[in-house]
């Protein structure tokens, strides 16, 4: 996802297959410290050799840097709470606060609010992701399922959209109309007959010009002109102006994640899409791949913030120190060169004797984005387990899945993806199952369940069956 930094609560321990993440800080350190590594001349992201690591070293390369969130969750806590009791009152003395911005209103519906003027060029990108992203989320349409388990005894599994949504659109360090398809857009799709987003005044208490574009082009249906804490929490809650929603999706700074993990635990009964880390990239390389190409890729990422880890996977043959140097060449270029410095800081290149090893280490450090950057990528997909989203071959950077090749860049992250999925049209509805019994159904079926229920003691379950048997 492109934009703002990410965290994850210390409340929610990292998945990692191999631990690494559950030990404590020091002992992780300490793992790293003793490793070999090596670095180019000149300088450059530090290199491992997997097959020259211990098992414990293996594991703590493996590990994602953390976040204290002791301080972030005492400062969210109050902030929920304040919204709850008092509502609109709360989200604007809040805005006030933190964002600098009197509002006159905190939510509004989106058909009040007139259509943006931008330039053709920017509406026309736009409105080709807003297209690849409905044509790949409307194919996946059409999950209903009918089965006759036994004859006269029909079972269905039916889909609804859930009632109201509330996307969260990030607008700090940097503007993301593309968030707003990538929710918007599936919600629509799905049938929610409410979507509440949630997106950062700016200073004179407007919308950016590009989210709106987008909001009323996807189906949002109300505009709460608040973020951090304070909008998540009108969300879950619901104030004067904003309806409650059932459903939070979105990534945000590390407060908005420690508000959306409290409020799926609390009364609120708000669900989230899932934990969201610091957004990540793992690219592998063989001595075919471009360095340029490779090192744009892991920019692409380190740019989004500080706490971004970027990870190369280095077949034989790939030229480290030229890709080292382009990274260092194409960073001093980008704007936001010191934040990419920031993260290139505990990112690292890892080198791997054959494919078979460098996806072992991509299903074990299971990255939000992979990039494959070899010969024959696709051959590579089965054997290829744990990601968010995965970009095949050297035509394929991580930007098209950000911006508009129609997959979703709501995507799970700090190791997540071994087992989340990214954002889907499924992020958006429900499951129902169904079953209806004929008679002759009945009495195939219902000696069976009647001995169930007896064995496990619910003698009014047996006689919901044995009584329209007429056995009782």
């Amino acid at each position: 996802l492109p934009g703002a930094p990410r965290a994850l609560p210390c409340a929610v321990p990292s998945p990692s297959a191999s631990g690494a993440a559950l030990l404590p800080a020091a002992s992780r350190r300490a793992a790293v410290a003793v490793m070999a590594v090596s670095a180019p001349v000149g300088g450059g992201l530090k290199v491992y050799d997997a097959d020259a690591l211990s098992e414990a070293e293996y594991k703590a390369v493996l590990a994602r840097p953390r976040v204290d969130f002791s301080s972030i969750l005492g400062t969210v806590a109050p902030i929920c709470d304040a919204v709850r009791e008092r509502g609109d009152a709360a989200v604007k003395e809040f805005t006030a606060k933190f964002d600098k911005v009197d509002l006159d209103a905190v939510c509004v519906r989106i058909q009040d609010l007139p259509d943006p003027s931008l330039p053709k060029d920017v509406t026309d990108a736009f409105d080709v992701a807003y297209t690849n992203i409905r044509a790949f989320h409307e194919a996946q349409l059409g999950g209903d399922l009918r089965v006759e388990t036994m004859p006269g005894v029909v079972c269905r599994r039916v889909s609804r959209p859930i009632g109201a949504v509330g996307i969260y659109v990030p607008g700090g360090t940097a503007v993301l109309p593309s968030s707003t398809l990538m929710m918007a857009v599936p919600a629509k799709i799905a049938g929610c007959a409410t979507i509440v987003m949630a997106t950062p005044p700016r200073p004179d208490g407007s919308i950016t010009p590009e989210v709106l574009y987008c909001a009323k082009k996807a189906g949002v249906t109300h505009v709460l002109k608040a973020g951090g804490a304070q909008a998540v929490a009108a969300m879950a809650w619901g104030t004067d102006t904003c309806p409650k929603v059932d459903k939070i999706c979105g990534p945000g700074n590390q407060f908005v994640t420690a508000a959306k993990m409290m409020l799926q635990n609390s009364e609120a009964m708000v669900a989230i899409d899932m934990p969201a880390g610091p957004s990540e990239v793992l690219v592998m390389a063989d001595a075919e791949a471009n360095p340029a190409f490779v090192a744009s890729d892991l920019l692409s990422q380190a740019e989004h913030g500080p706490d971004s880890q970027v990870v190369l996977v280095a077949l034989p043959g790939t030229d480290i120190a030229a890709i080292n140097a382009e990274v260092e060449r194409q960073c001093a270029a980008l704007p936001r060169s010191e934040t990419a410095r920031k993260a290139l800081g505990h990112s690292y290149v890892v080198r791997v004797s054959s494919l078979e090893e460098a996806c072992r280490f991509s299903n074990a450090y299971a990255p939000e984005h992979l990039i494959v950057n070899v010969a024959d990528a696709e051959a590579l997909l089965p054997s290829l387990d744990n990601a968010g989203s995965i970009f095949l071959g050297q035509w394929t950077p991580e930007s098209v899945g950000d911006y508009a090749s129609g997959t979703n860049h709501v995507l799970p992250t700090y190791g997540y993806s071994r087992m989340y999925s990214g954002v889907s049209l499924e992020s958006f509805q429900k499951r129902m199952t169904v079953q209806s019994l004929t008679f002759e159904g009945l009495q195939a079926l219902g000696p069976s369940v009647a001995k169930m229920a007896a064995i496990e003691g619910l003698d009014a379950h047996r006689r919901a069956v044995t009584l329209r048997l007429g056995l009782e």
